[in-house]
């Protein structure tokens, strides 16, 4: 089920919204304004965000410019009552992938979130997620907690092999393999470097662990 994020401070378009995109299949968040909308974005990343412009406190287009530097694929619809076409090259040129002007119809509203998913899934790569850690494979960046964490190649290579595989055990010797080479021939503590270096980066910020050891076993990706 596809999340859509709909941030406006209208209680009135919002519960339009909610109960109109709920009944169409999606999964449906709201939120009354930018600082919870990129709150929530943050917890529970969504898969496209219909966003108002004029809001207070922190506008749409302050929230537009945040979203963007975090994912630059991200699906994001304005829908705004600012309907002057220099606010839609603005809006656009902010990074928005679409502007719908109220007062609008559900419809053709619907028709164009469609749209921008059914492009956003052909065009993009895939994005693996667990337990709020992302690992888009297009740009080789995870994301945890709303932040972003550069990977080496060595260490994409682990992350995602542990992301194909949650919660299943992964013997060191597969790891290795699968990594590094059927014919690699050095010793297993580099992986236990690479493993301890993954695990600085996505608990940087103090963070419960994913990656666990299992003692003569290999490791395995799990909450905690």
């Amino acid at each position: 089920m596809q999340r859509i994020l709909v941030i406006d401070d209208d209680p009135a378009i919002t519960s339009v919204l909610r109960r109109g995109l709920t009944y169409e299949g999606f999964a449906v968040e709201t939120a009354a304004g930018g600082a919870e909308g990129m709150a929530i974005a943050r917890d529970r990343y969504p898969d496209l965000v219909i966003l108002d412009i004029m809001m207070p406190g922190v506008d749409g287009l302050e929230v537009l410019q945040r979203l963007r530097a975090v994912d630059t694929q991200l699906p994001i619809l304005l829908l705004t009552a600012k309907d002057a076409p220099a606010d839609q090259v603005r809006g656009l040129s902010g990074g928005a992938d679409d502007y719908v002007v109220k007062p609008f119809t559900f419809e053709i509203l619907l028709a164009r979130v469609r749209a921008l998913l059914r492009r956003h899934d052909a065009e993009r790569p895939p994005v693996l997620r667990f337990a709020g850690l992302a690992l888009d494979t297009g740009t080789r960046i995870a994301q945890r907690g709303g932040r972003s964490i550069e990977l080496t190649k060595t260490e994409y290579e682990l992350l995602h092999q542990f992301l194909q595989h949650p919660r299943r055990v992964l013997p060191k010797e597969v790891l290795m393999e699968r990594v590094w080479g059927y014919d690699f021939e050095g010793s297993t503590n580099v992986l236990e470097t690479y493993v301890k270096q993954l695990r600085q980066k996505l608990e940087a910020r103090g963070e419960s662990r994913l990656i666990h050891t299992v003692r003569g076993a290999g490791y395995v990706l799990r909450e905690s």
